[in-house]
């Protein structure tokens, strides 16, 4: 009898480390996934009803009830500033929300009003059970202080994982788990004319769903090209200028207001196929038509803000022109469709797979280039090192050549505060920048047992104004070793008198010890 007790027993510690260590795996091995393999993980283990296309009458109440509580209510914080952006000023009939994310407007007479803290709100889409959440860039790149809200009004501080103005896209995380979320969808396969419902929380409203229709695919608007030539891009009047945003939006009529900015653009199945981002409005409300970007797009950015902390573009490198009437006139041609390449930027991608200036790319992967969208859209989705395959005319005759992409070093965003009583998140937002783990190679080199790596350094955040550089590799924080962003936001939680403690190694036997003030 003693001895079945003891096989017993064995037997069941054994199960227990087994689905243990099981556990432990599973956790790692999710880390080292997509979101969207993450995504097909979740679905396996919960399946739900397929919920299908409406039919004669429309009836979203299912693809409504599923989305919904995935959608979240994103508060801001931040110092009141001069907007550095565009969106919706000179005029243009596209606007990002700008003025409702926390520009204040300026008071009569000239006068700026007193710095106190700016509050504003946007939406966001919860990604993964653990708290990955995506909204626009527009939405938090100011913010000192970011809360997500659910429906069912739990709350949590987020910190920015990354996030890029040239597709104005952001992820967020909150430390929770269990969240509900919204599975992501294949934008690539929505078609105009098909029903799509929009979701978020508009004019300071609480959880909003909307109806319409795709209008149009592949739309761009220039709102995005407008944001970066005030941040001052392609300032170097030797270079040529090259456009580094993205815009191949899907247009819709479904009802888009401030407010919904980083909400769901879902198909009658509840599937995420786009972000909401913008709307065309000569008052800055709804006036017919909204933007968003598409998820396909969008997935290859996020897991890059998760992986790297920053996008890994690759670059054709050229400029071009559209072809038009007015284009063909002037260049003596006769083609309908393409790109007419102005010039291929020296060193670059273009220019090592023989195209020059004169070329009319007319094809990507096998399919015809309608306008720039067609090629921006999906060169966006590959990182350096990709290779593509270009059908080029040159002199009337038609070639296929392919393309290694080529990488560029990544533009500065974000923005950091100046609150005095704040909590680790906060903080962590504060710095502007953006951190991976220190790889053991790379800590090997420095003669080093921790440490992540700054990848970016963020417009107006506390590491750019005392000139943190890119590349620096952090020890040590408030004391503290540091091997992932949680350690750098755990270590954050001591900080004292609005200084926080840095430690780097900018290069083997080199120290560099430095406090960086909050307030500045």
């Amino acid at each position: 009898m003693k001895k079945i007790g003891v096989t017993l027993l064995t037997a069941v510690l054994g199960g227990a480390i087994a689905v243990g260590g099981y556990k432990l795996f599973e956790g790692k091995q999710l880390d080292n996934m997509t979101f969207e393999e993450q995504q097909k993980v979740y679905y396996a283990k919960n399946p739900s009803g397929e919920m299908l296309s409406s039919t004669g009458n429309p009836d979203f109440t299912q693809a409504a009830a599923a989305v919904s509580p995935g959608v979240v209510h994103i508060k801001v914080t931040m110092a009141a500033r001069a907007s550095q952006r565009g969106g919706g000023g000179s005029g243009s009939p596209f606007d990002m929300f700008e003025e409702f994310f926390g520009m204040p407007q300026q008071r009569r007479g000239g006068q700026q009003p007193q710095r106190a803290p700016q509050q504003a709100s946007g939406s966001g889409v919860i990604l993964t059970p653990d708290g990955y959440i995506v909204t626009n860039n527009h939405v938090v790149e100011d913010a000192d202080k970011i809360q997500v809200q659910l429906t069912d009004n739990r709350t949590y501080e987020a910190k920015v994982i990354g996030r890029d103005p040239n597709f104005d896209l952001a992820l967020l995380k909150v430390n929770a788990t269990n969240l509900p979320i919204v599975k992501m969808g294949n934008s690539d396969d929505v078609q105009v004319g098909e029903w799509v419902l929009a979701v978020g929380y508009p004019m300071g409203l609480q959880s909003t769903v909307t109806a319409g229709i795709v209008s149009a695919k592949g739309r761009r608007i220039g709102i995005l090209d407008d944001s970066a030539q005030q941040r001052g891009f392609n300032q170097d009047p030797n270079e040529p200028i090259v456009n580094t945003a993205i815009e191949s939006f899907i247009q819709t009529d479904a009802v888009i207001n401030k407010g919904n900015s980083g909400g769901a653009l879902v198909n009658a199945r509840g599937e995420l196929v786009g972000i909401n981002s913008a709307i065309a409005s000569p008052t800055g409300t709804y006036a017919g038509y909204g933007f968003a970007i598409p998820i396909s797009l969008a997935k290859k950015v996020l897991d890059d803000f998760k992986e790297f902390g920053s996008v890994k573009r690759g670059y054709v490198g050229i400029s071009f022109t559209e072809m038009n009437e007015a284009s063909r006139k002037q260049y003596g041609i006769d083609d309908i469709n393409g790109l007419y390449v102005n010039d291929a930027i020296k060193g670059g991608a273009a220019e090592a797979a023989g195209i020059k200036k004169g070329d009319i790319i007319t094809k990507i992967d096998g399919k015809v280039i309608y306008g720039s969208p067609d090629l921006q859209e999906r060169i966006g989705r590959l990182r350096p090192g990709d290779k593509v395959k270009l059908s080029v005319k040159t002199g009337g005759k038609e070639r296929d050549v392919t393309v290694t992409l080529k990488g560029e070093e990544a533009t500065k965003t974000s923005r950091g505060g100046d609150e005095t009583s704040a909590s680790a998140t906060e903080i962590f937002n504060k710095l502007g920048a953006s951190f991976i783990p220190a790889t053991d190679a790379r800590k090997k080199e420095l003669g080093i047992n921790s440490g992540v790596v700054v990848t970016q350094v963020h417009r107006g955040g506390a590491f750019e104004y005392y000139g943190v550089e890119r590349g620096l590799v952090i020890t040590e924080v408030n004391g503290k070793p540091v091997n992932n962003v949680d350690d750098v936001e755990s270590a954050l939680g001591s900080t004292k008198r609005n200084n926080v403690s840095v430690k780097g190694v900018p290069q083997k036997g080199t120290i560099l010890q430095f406090n960086v003030p909050l307030q500045y």
